[in-house]
C-alpha cells in the first residue's frame, strides 16, 4: 500500500505530534508500505525532499507564519499530486490544510483517516484568536470529508467539543511508544553529564517550554519539595529557547528558573534524541506532567517513563489521566494545583519507585507495529463514497 501522511510540522521539529507521526511512518515502512510525508519546510536548512528510514519526506516552502501556524500555498499543489499517487491518506490534526487533504481523499476515493491529537487552544491575543478560529474551521470541514477519525482514548473524545460531534466516525487507538535499548554504561554517562553530584531525588519533566505544559506549576511546587528533600533536582528535557509563540512565557518563567539553577535544583538537559531519552528516564525517580489544558491529550512521555519503572504525576485532564489510571503507576492531581503536585511528589519520593513488573506488558501495548496494524485495518474498513 502507498500511504500519504500529512501534517504541518515533522521531524526534526519536536512535539508529541511529530514524534507520533515519525513512529507511525517508520512502522508503515517497516511493514512494507511505501510512505510519503507531506509537511512544511519550517526551517530553510531542511531539504525540500529526502528519504529517512524508508520514508519519503516532501516539504512545502513557507511564505510566512501566522502565530504558530504557517502559510504555504505550494502545499495544496503537492497534496493534489501526492494524493493521486497514493492509496490511502492519514492526516494529523490540528492542521490548517486538513480540509483540503480530506477533500482530496474523498473526491479521489482514497481511504482517508484523521488522527486527532488534541484541541487547539492558542495563547491570548487577536492574532492567535484568528489563527485558532481558522484552524478549527478547517478541522470541521476535514471531519466532514474524512472517512474515520482516530484519537488516543475514549476519555478524551468524550470531553472534546470537536470529537463529540463525530462519534460515529471515531475510533480509539493507543499511540506508538518506543525507546531503544541502552546499556548501563550509557545510563551512567548521562548521570555524569547532567547530575555529576548525584543529587537525589531527581524529578523529570520532558516537554517544550510552552504555556500549555504548566511548567510554572512545578516551579511553584518546588519550595515544599526542597524543604523535605534539600538536594532535589529537576531535569528538564526538551527545547526551551526560541519556541515559536512562547517568548513571553519564556521571559516570565526564566528569572525563577535561574534562581533554582544557581542553587543546583534545576538543570536543562536540552533536546534529546531517542537514545538519549532512553538514558534520561532511568535517571529519574518521578516524572511530572502538569499540563493545563486540552492541547495535551495523552502525554507519550508518561508511557516512556512507565516502561522504565518510573511513576508519573499527571494533571486530571481527559486523556492525560488515562496512563496513570490504566497502568496504576503514579498520581493524578487537580489541574494547575501546585500544592497538590508538591504533596504528590513528596508522597511518591518518600515511597521510592513503584513496582516495575508491569513494564514489559505496558511496552507491548504501545508497540509501533501494533499501532500501524490497527491503522491498516482501519484503512481496509473505510467505506469509500
Amino acid at each position: 500500500m502507498k500511504i500519504l501522511i500529512a501534517l504541518t510540522y515533522y521531524r526534526p521539529h519536536i512535539s508529541g505530534l511529530t514524534i507520533y507521526a515519525e513512529r507511525i511512518a517508520k512502522a508503515f515502512a517497516r511493514r512494507g508500505h511505501e510512505v510519503t510525508v507531506l509537511t512544511s519546510r519550517y526551517d530553510k536548512a531542511l531539504p525540500r525532499e529526502e528519504v529517512q528510514d524508508g520514508v519519503r519526506i516532501v516539504r512545502a516552502p513557507i511564505w510566512f507564519r501566522l502565530s504558530k501556524g504557517v502559510i504555504m500555498p505550494s502545499f495544496y499543489f503537492l497534496a493534489a499530486k501526492l494524493a493521486r499517487e497514493n492509496d490511502a491518506v492519514q492526516i494529523h490534526l490540528p492542521q490548517f490544510e486538513s480540509a483540503w487533504m480530506a477533500f482530496l481523499g474523498r473526491i479521489l476515493r482514497k481511504p482517508t483517516v484523521i488522527t486527532y491529537h488534541c484541541d487547539l487552544l492558542m495563547p491570548p491575543g487577536l492574532l492567535n484568536w484568528v489563527a485558532n478560529q481558522a484552524v478549527c474551521l478547517m478541522n470541521i470541514f476535514a471531519a466532514i470529508f474524512t472517512h474515520r477519525i482516530v484519537t488516543y482514548t475514549e476519555d478524551y473524545a468524550k470531553h472534546s467539543r470537536f470529537l463529540a460531534s463525530y462519534k460515529r466516525k471515531s475510533s480509539y487507538i493507543l499511540p506508538p511508544v518506543e525507546l531503544p535499548e541502552v546499556t548501563d554504561e550509557e545510563i551512567q554517562r548521562f548521570r555524569q553529564d547532567f547530575n555529576p553530584d548525584n543529587r537525589k531525588p531527581v524529578i523529570g519533566m520532558a516537554a517544550r517550554l510552552a504555556t500549555e505544559k504548566g511548567v510554572e506549576v512545578l516551579l511553584e511546587a518546588l519550595p515544599s519539595v526542597i524543604r523535605v528533600f534539600p538536594k532535589a533536582l529537576v531535569l528538564f528535557a526538551g527545547p526551551y529557547q526560541n519556541i515559536v509563540g512562547e517568548q513571553e512565557y519564556y521571559q516570565r518563567l526564566m528569572p525563577l528558573i535561574q534562581r533554582y539553577e544557581v542553587n543546583g535544583h534545576w538543570r536543562f538537559v536540552g533536546t534529546l534524541n531517542p537514545r538519549q531519552m532512553a538514558t534520561f528516564y532511568p535517571n529519574l525517580d518521578v516524572l511530572v506532567l502538569p499540563s493545563l489544558n486540552s492541547t495535551e491529550a495523552f502525554g507519550l512521555v508518561q508511557i516512556e517513563a512507565m516502561i522504565n519503572g518510573v511513576p508519573v504525576i499527571a494533571s486530571d485532564l481527559p486523556g492525560v489521566r488515562q496512563p496513570v489510571i490504566m497502568h496504576e503507576m503514579g498520581r493524578i492531581i487537580p489541574i494547575g494545583n501546585s500544592a497538590a503536585l508538591s504533596a504528590a511528589l513528596i508522597d511518591i519520593l518518600q515511597g521510592g519507585k513503584q513496582d516495575s513488573t508491569k513494564c514489559i506488558e505496558i511496552a507491548r501495548r504501545y508497540m509501533s507495529d501494533t499501532v500501524a496494524q490497527a491503522y491498516e485495518q482501519l484503512f481496509a474498513d473505510c467505506k469509500i463514497s
